[in-house]
């Protein structure tokens, strides 16, 4: 029996947070060769510091001739992504930083082994291990700490952008401490945030003054009392953020882009990978996996876990975990699984349709409890899975 009665903390960081800075615009990059071509294989990397932005990687073309010709628009690409983030500070400054662009053509000893060919579906594109979960602790089926950590984030960027805080920079961090009795979310312990500020005078009281309304608006009403303990901007002043005050690198906020702790991870970052990466894509499956065995009421937590080798098309292995919660044995949730999606890297991307531009958005406040998109944005949160994983059991 797993623990009842417990205190269990998630950080999220906002879209002005130095490395989503980077995993913006990574992800934008794949998006403007997704669009250009479906089939497009990417693996975008992006560095950021003072006035200063690398964008490297790998990418592969159905026809490659045409590279050449797409890599004069990435500097662009990258100074919309850092002009809608909101940096406009001396040494940040999406018009005035320079931009690197060493982007260059997929390594051909790669792509033979993701590409399909004389009857061989296309193999994964590395090897890995990648893990999806859901619980039924929230309506969007993901834990609370990291569900409502990013939703603090996303209403303080809502109000900076909107010109109604204006005195609020890009650059934040939230950190909830969510107090658990009978395995259920019932309140809040702690509240951390540390947010940039555009005005030096403003002290720590004044933030909290500022931010706490748009907090108390996010969180269940009974969720804060007296007892809640509130952190902002502890340190004091935060006016210097974003890669001048802090280096920011592609992927490196992995638990903060998936279950915030609550769950395992495989290891594999998500921005500026194609569909072909299973690091991405597999990953993508295994939350739309969890989601749907719990929406279909055969649990009510799902740790799903999946494996690949290079150059292979199944799976090496499927692992459901039900954490003691299940209506049914794990051993028929994973035969279900089997039967009821192909988890191939082809069969992963035609059923989630995940060959299209729809990444730049999962850039920041997290790749899951999202709300699918009518574009086919956030596929792996539909629950069109149920159906199927009944019928299979």
């Amino acid at each position: 029996m797993s623990r009842q009665n417990y205190i269990f903390t998630s950080e999220s960081v906002s879209e002005g947070h130095p490395d989503k800075v980077c995993d913006r615009i990574s992800d934008a990059v794949l998006d403007a060769f997704l669009a250009e071509d479906p089939l497009a294989r990417v693996a975008c990397e992006t560095f950021a510091t003072t006035n200063q932005v690398v964008i490297g990687g790998e990418v592969g073309l159905t026809d490659q001739d045409k590279l050449r010709d797409y890599m004069g628009k990435i500097e662009g690409i990258a100074r919309e992504c850092i002009r809608d983030i909101g940096y406009e500070q001396e040494k940040f400054h999406w018009d005035t930083c320079n931009v690197m662009n060493l982007l260059h053509e997929q390594s051909a000893h790669i792509a033979q082994g993701v590409t399909g060919a004389d009857n061989r579906d296309e193999g994964a594109g590395d090897q890995g291990i990648m893990f999806g979960f859901a619980t039924n602790e929230t309506d969007a089926l993901m834990p609370a700490p990291i569900q409502f950590s990013h939703a603090i984030l996303r209403r303080l960027a809502e109000v900076r952008k909107s010109g109604q805080e204006p005195a609020l920079g890009p650059d934040a961090k939230s950190q909830l401490s969510v107090r658990y009795e009978g395995g259920k979310p019932v309140g809040v312990t702690q509240v951390v945030l540390s947010t940039q500020h555009l005005d030096e005078d403003l002290t720590s009281d004044d933030i909290r003054e500022m931010v706490e309304p748009y907090i108390r608006e996010v969180l269940p009403a009974d969720w804060l009392s007296d007892e809640t303990v509130w952190h902002v901007n502890p340190t004091g002043k935060f006016v210097i953020g974003g890669p001048d005050g802090d280096a920011g690198l592609t992927g490196r906020k992995i638990i903060v882009d998936t279950y915030g702790g609550a769950a395992p991870h495989g290891g594999g970052a998500f921005s500026g990978k194609d569909p072909t990466k299973v690091d991405r894509s597999a990953a993508y499956a295994a939350r739309y996996l969890a989601k749907n065995v719990v929406a279909a009421g055969m649990a009510e937590r799902c740790t799903i876990q999946l494996s690949y080798a290079i150059g292979v098309a199944e799976p090496l292995s499927i692992y459901a975990e039900t954490h003691g919660t299940g209506e049914v044995p794990e051993e028929q949730i994973e035969k279900a699984i089997r039967a009821s999606m192909s988890l191939t890297p082809r069969g992963i991307r035609e059923q989630l349709e995940l060959n299209k531009p729809i990444y730049q958005r999962t850039a920041a406040y997290g790749h899951f409890g999202r709300e699918p998109d009518a574009d086919g944005g956030f596929s792996w949160e539909r629950t069109d899975l149920v159906e199927a994983l009944k019928k299979a059991i």
